[in-house]
């Protein structure tokens, strides 16, 4: 059994690494707020992330049931719909094109 004070101090080490670890980028983004590149990268992550996530559930669907594939991208499409016609609005558009592909598997 390691003693208190070998237990205090590796407990006061990760605190330490911790605070330093999630206080970084918040130092760092004050020097770079006027940054053209985070500008850019607010922008474009988001949209990347989420164009990686349809490639990655569309590719898992479409290998594993054929039958299904038309109906994943008439549900891609309706999210994309909704997306541009709702202001942009992320959790609508997925859960409506979620609930779109659901109901076409199951239904049709």
């Amino acid at each position: 059994m390691p003693s208190t004070s070998y237990v205090i101090t590796v407990l006061a080490i990760v605190f330490a690494l911790t605070f330093a670890l999630r206080a970084l980028p918040f130092a760092v983004l004050r020097t770079l707020r006027g940054s053209a590149l985070v500008r850019h990268l607010s922008v474009w992550m988001p949209v990347g992330i989420l164009a990686i996530l349809a490639v990655t559930a569309l590719h898992g669907t479409i290998t594993r049931d054929p039958h299904g594939t038309g109906y994943a991208l008439l549900a891609v499409a309706v999210t994309i719909g909704v997306h541009l016609a709702f202001g942009r609005r992320t959790i609508l558009s997925v859960g409506i094109g979620t609930a779109v592909y659901v109901v076409l598997l199951n239904t049709l």
